[in-house]
């Protein structure tokens, strides 16, 4: 077949496919009858001009969501199948979990972000819309990771720039170790916007954190002792909204949280809180997240899921 040959198939399968013209309509622009538009169109796939793919629903185990739900009192549980091509696992979550999340953000007012690997991920498979009437947010400062595609303030912007949505940053560090310091930069005027914002937000998605993640900032690695005071460090098996927690469900920082950005019992407040659990190395911060209630929803597949049970009998 000449390229003057696969063009004209090419065109015609664009007006079918793409442009949705109708059989008739091919037949009066090409001058064609219909048995040849049929017969060219087969041929366009015959020539792998045209390829269809059908986009299966993610296939769920839905006996082990309700053992999850019962078991850890969570609302809204996915675990994914696995796949007999483990290197599909990680992608079918991150999909899935983009899927769930871009429902609630069109269902939502103020959405709060957050940042790393797992949240960047889940941004690319977003599908560009616009929301006039959504609004994204920072409820905590910068984690200073400048270098990574992945830092905070990158972030918010590039998950309200999918939507053409208006964003608000929190200008700021992470952490502020001296409290008067920190009390003071919430009450300055160029805080309040994002701080009133955070305050309303209808959702967060984030994904779990662990102490190493933090170790991986230079400013937090070295000033560990003075960001997480009176805290045994082996006791960390996670970190979700910049705090630490342990295995069973409980923030070690309450009485000493040196976060910039809103106070812990207002996150919890959010009516809709969404977590991603994709590797095996942050299993035990999944298991302390869903023991200690700190979600509302989450996404995982079998594997990881059954890990987590393994980890909680360990534990227990």
């Amino acid at each position: 077949m000449n390229i003057a040959q696969r063009e004209m198939l090419a065109n015609l399968a664009q007006d079918y496919y793409l442009s949705n013209l109708s059989l008739a309509d091919l037949t009066e622009k090409y001058h064609l009858s219909r048995y040849l538009i049929n017969k060219y169109l087969d041929d366009a796939k015959l020539e792998g001009i045209v390829t269809i793919n059908i986009a299966s629903p993610t296939a769920r185990n839905l006996e082990l969501e309700q053992h999850f739900e019962k078991k850890f009192n969570i609302k809204n549980c996915y675990i994914i199948k696995d796949t007999v091509n483990p290197n599909d696992n990680e992608e079918n979550i991150i999909k899935y979990a983009a899927k769930q999340i871009e429902l609630l953000i069109a269902q939502s007012h103020i959405v709060g972000t957050t940042w790393g690997e797992t949240i960047y991920n889940i941004t690319s498979h977003f599908e560009t819309s616009i929301l006039e009437d959504v609004k994204f947010t920072q409820f905590m400062g910068e984690n200073m990771k400048y270098n990574s595609a992945a830092g905070s303030m990158r972030m918010v912007e590039r998950v309200a720039s999918k939507f053409s949505a208006e964003y608000i940053t929190m200008v700021g560090p992470l952490y502020i170790t001296d409290d008067r310091t920190r009390i003071g930069l919430v009450r300055e005027i160029s805080s309040q916007p994002a701080f009133a914002a955070a305050s309303r937000m209808d959702l967060i998605f984030a994904g779990f954190g662990t102490l190493s993640s933090v170790n991986s900032i230079p400013a937090w690695r070295q000033n560990i002792n003075k960001i997480f005071p009176n805290i045994s460090l082996d006791q960390i098996a996670g970190m979700l909204y910049g705090r630490p927690y342990d295995i069973y469900g409980n923030f070690l920082n309450v009485n000493d949280d040196k976060i910039f950005g809103i106070d812990l019992p207002t996150v919890l407040a959010t009516p809709r809180r969404f977590c991603v659990l994709k590797s095996k190395f942050k299993t035990r911060a999944a298991l302390g997240a869903l023991r200690g209630n700190m979600l509302t929803d989450f996404v995982t597949n079998e594997s990881l899921a059954h890990r987590i049970l393994t980890e909680m009998a360990i534990a227990d």
